[in-house]
């Protein structure tokens, strides 16, 4: 099968390009940025580029995206431009062409403000059924990019699949307070137990829901680690985060002393991807647990194509939008 992959310079871009190149498929990296894992240099935004780059594709991975830290170095028209008018491109092209499988990388921050609980309010519990309420530039051209695919499903019979990915990136938060309160690997092992998936497990996502994708039709999936916490830990999550780990991991406490780690004080969001798993058949390996043995063994907790695609903070420097 030919497949294009959109970002293909770009973290999860190159990672699926990586695993690919290792299958019988055809394919083909497209990105702005010049890299190993890119064939074709150029923007989604032009529409003739698109339609070159489409030709005999049978499938797309969609990853190429203005991403939430450029909101605050782009125009809300940059962003609309890409991520709504170059997806827009890629769907009528890949229509155009024959392609049969589209699979959109969106993002958990579509749910914008429903993300934020009133004080004093349990922690929220992310489903697909959440309605999302917009909070920037970004969530709101990720949320139209997913409508489009849907009536692009709807039109034209395109299968259209949206993962709404949770954070995989290895960069500093964007949040300075939690860069200054928090060691970076502190941070995101914290994130594991409710809003942080491995890189490798977004890849098994995207290559199951290329998979699916024809017998599905149309779907928008959470991808996130699988969270040890239920319904039931909400309230106290809020109040008492700490306390609450502590009950599911025993052994949470010395391991982080021994660091000098801090757990959260509170969670206001879990993100459940129980959809994700029993429509893909998604069987994601990282999660709290595995983050948890593989500090204690002195390893490291991210997978190894996490390690080899490493940071693209300076690629992304370079780039001309």
């Amino acid at each position: 099968m030919k497949i294009l992959v959109t970002g293909s310079s770009g973290h999860l871009g190159e990672a699926l390009v990586r695993v690919l190149k290792g299958t019988d498929h055809d394919v083909i990296g497209v990105d702005l940025v010049r890299s190993d894992f890119t064939n074709e240099v150029g923007s989604i935004v032009d529409r003739q580029f698109v339609k070159r780059c489409l030709d005999g594709v049978e499938a797309v991975l969609h990853t190429a995206t203005l991403q939430k830290p450029e909101v605050a170095t782009h125009s809300r028209q940059s962003f609309i431009e890409t991520n709504v008018t170059g997806t827009l491109n890629l769907l009528e092209e890949a229509v155009a062409a024959g392609a049969k499988r589209f699979i959109f990388t969106s993002t958990t921050s579509v749910f914008g403000r429903a993300l934020m609980p009133p004080g004093g309010a349990p922690a929220v519990w992310v489903t697909e059924e959440l309605r999302p309420v917009p909070k920037n530039i970004y969530g709101a051209t990720k949320a139209a990019a997913e409508d489009l695919c849907e009536l692009t499903r709807l039109d034209h019979g395109l299968a259209c699949l949206v993962l709404r990915t949770s954070r995989f990136f290895p960069e500093a938060d964007d949040n300075g307070e939690l860069r200054l309160a928090y060691d970076d690997a502190n941070l995101k092992a914290n994130e594991f137990l409710h809003r942080r998936v491995d890189l490798e497990d977004v890849v098994s996502a995207h290559l199951l829901a290329l998979e699916k994708a024809e017998s599905i039709g149309f779907g928008r999936y959470i991808i996130s680690s699988t969270t040890p916490f239920t319904r039931c830990d909400l309230s106290k999550l809020r109040k008492d985060a700490p306390r609450v780990v502590k009950r599911l991991f025993p052994d949470y406490e010395e391991e982080y002393a021994s660091r000098g780690w801090k757990m959260f004080p509170s969670i206001d969001r879990v993100y459940d991807n129980e959809k994700a798993r029993n429509d893909l058949g998604w069987r994601p390996q990282y999660d709290f647990r595995r983050v948890l043995d593989c500090l204690k063994a002195g390893g490291d907790p991210r997978s190894p194509i996490a390690q080899a695609v490493g940071s693209k903070r300076a690629a992304r420097s370079k780039r001309q939008d």
